[in-house]
């Protein structure tokens, strides 16, 4: 899957260039498009094909009844946008997500698993710095004993 984390640049156009892992990673699960969307924490949340399937069936279960639930499954969802790589790698990221992460040019490619983030370095940083220094102790809090 995906791990890792890469420093990349937005080009003028608004493209950036998916790390080659990553690339690799999609090739082999056959993800010609993918799907790029609002993440949480102020970051993009990229899925494969199928891993966005799974998601999507699950936020289906959400009650359109709830508020919250369909506060989170408009946000999430309006802010899709399906992509493929082109030859050299690259993806092109709509302004209003780039506006939504605060993506200006530099940007952190983070492999979380099942999915990529990108996040504007700045933020990365500032994420980093803060989640690091609980690291430990976040660690104690969500992973179960066995």
């Amino acid at each position: 899957m995906f791990y890792g984390e890469y420093d990349h640049n937005i080009d003028r156009k608004g493209r950036l260039i998916i790390p080659a892992k990553f690339r690799k990673a999609l090739t082999e699960q056959e993800a010609k498009p993918f799907f790029l969307t609002r993440g949480l924490d102020g970051c993009l949340f990229a899925f494969p094909e199928a891993e966005w399937r799974l998601l999507e069936g699950r936020f289906k279960q959400i009650p359109f009844t709830k508020g919250e639930g369909r506060k989170f499954n408009r946000l999430f969802f309006s802010g899709a946008t399906e992509v493929e790589l082109d030859k050299l790698g690259r993806v092109l990221v709509p302004k209003m997500l780039k506006e939504y992460a605060g993506i200006k040019q530099a940007v952190v490619v983070v492999g979380v698993s099942s999915r990529i983030e990108i996040w504007a370095k700045d933020r990365w940083t500032a994420f980093y710095d803060e989640a690091q220094e609980s690291f430990e102790e976040v660690a104690e809090r969500v992973i179960l004993d066995e």
